[in-house]
This record gives C-alpha cells, structure tokens and sequence, in this order.
C-alpha cells in the first residue's frame, strides 16, 4: 500500500462532526473524508484555529477500531 501522506487529498469530500462549543467562535469540530483513488483510507482534520494543518490518516480499520473502543471506553450507547 502507498503511504497514505504522500497521497493528495484537495479533491477528498469532507464530513464534518461538531460537539462541545456549538457555534462559538472556536467550535470544536472533526472533518473526515476519504482519500480520493484510496478506497477505505481516510484523513481527519481538526476544524479548530489553533489544529490548522493538522491532520491524522489511517484506514477503515484503524478508525473502526478507534471508534469501537473509544465507544466502549467511554460507556457511550453507538
């Protein structure tokens, strides 16, 4: 598999998940899209000023797992 970094996301469509601060000025928002020609890899952004340029790309697999044991972790109902 190609390096996920190398691979351009100007193209990718993007999702965006708020919580927390819900329309002030620093909304505490993730944005997510899968990388254009990379079926099942994404990149996640943190909308925030202060996480401009920042950015994590994993796999489908790597982000379930997260998600699954983020869920559990935290007792929340999915």
């Amino acid at each position: 598999m190609p390096d996920v970094y190398d691979a351009p996301i100007a193209d990718a469509q993007f999702a965006t998940f708020c919580g927390g601060n819900l329309g002030g000025e620093h909304e505490t928002c993730l944005s997510v899209a899968e990388i254009p020609g990379m079926t099942g890899t994404f990149v996640v952004h943190d909308t925030k000023p202060e996480g401009a340029g920042q950015e994590l790309r994993a796999t489908a697999q790597e982000l379930d797992a997260f998600a699954l044991g983020w869920v559990r972790e935290r007792g929340l109902q999915p």
